[in-house]
């Protein structure tokens, strides 16, 4: 090697779901490669960051768990975001941020989807636990308690659908109208979703029955389901305010149903 040269740095991995791209940087060949496969079709790498995080690989004893509580807070421009297997900063205003985290995958899959629900919560939408699919060009959105058949629903999708994901919605506000877009963050599927987008049809709460059937449900009762199903740990009043009032205006404006299914494919009869 020639001794006058310097070494170049890589580039980050940018992720980008939902139109949002967070660069993640990283000197670490394996993690860098982890990166690429573990979000392949949500990789965007001529995509100039919206955010940028640098991350730290630890192998001290301080992280080692992903089973403690994640606890978020704010103060001034300043995110701190933590568990057990990572402790990250963000800065909002600089929109730069680091991560030092165990060398797994789970660690930084809690940092993006954490980012993404506050960056989504300030402009009008959410994530939330429910599978979703597109079909005939419209998304929708199949939310309920664990075991009501979220995985069940994905799996049993006709082959003209496009799965969006098994385990967390990316709701978003655009243009005046709700859509949901397509998110790496697997369920029991373990299967990516499909980078796509389509305006929100339908959302569905799960229950498993005799029969197939839908029911209309309340607009409080909506509001009230939906929110349970929200993913969001910042412990901020403000945003906590912004995502009532999107649960709010989603219930007004997105037909909100139960759907009573027997899990075999004749249930995606009712849906469309």
């Amino acid at each position: 090697m020639n001794p006058g040269a310097q070494s170049v740095s890589a580039g980050p991995v940018t992720i980008q779901i939902g139109g949002t791209a967070i660069g993640l940087h990283s000197d670490n060949p394996s993690f860098r490669s982890l990166l690429e496969s573990r979000y392949a079709g949500f990789v965007a790498p001529a995509v100039r960051p919206d955010f940028e995080f640098e991350i730290e690989l630890s192998d001290g004893e301080s992280l080692v768990s992903a089973e403690d509580d994640v606890r978020v807070a704010r103060s001034g421009d300043v995110w701190q975001l933590q568990r057990g297997d990572f402790l990250a900063t963000w800065n909002a205003r600089t929109a730069r941020g680091q991560v030092r985290q165990s060398n797994n995958p789970y660690a930084i899959d809690s940092v993006l989807r954490i980012v993404h629900s506050i960056l989504l919560a300030s402009r009008g939408g959410f994530l939330l636990h429910a599978a979703s699919a597109i079909r005939g060009g419209q998304a929708f959105l199949f939310a309920g308690v664990s075991g009501a058949g979220k995985t069940t629903i994905s799996r049993l999708a006709p082959s003209e659908a496009s799965l969006l994901t098994d385990e967390i919605s990316y709701v978003r506000h655009e243009h005046g109208k709700y859509e949901a877009c397509g998110t790496p963050f697997a369920g029991e599927l373990a299967r990516v979703g499909e980078n796509l987008a389509a305006p929100v049809k339908t959302l569905f709460f799960l229950e498993q029955a005799a029969e197939n059937r839908t029911e209309e449900i309340g607009a409080a009762d909506a509001v009230r389901r939906l929110l349970k199903n929200v993913l969001f740990f910042a412990e901020d009043p403000e945003l906590v305010r912004m995502l009532f009032a999107s649960a709010c205006k989603f219930a007004d404006e997105v037909p909100v149903r139960r759907l009573c299914f027997v899990p075999d494919q004749r249930v995606w009869e009712m849906i469309g």
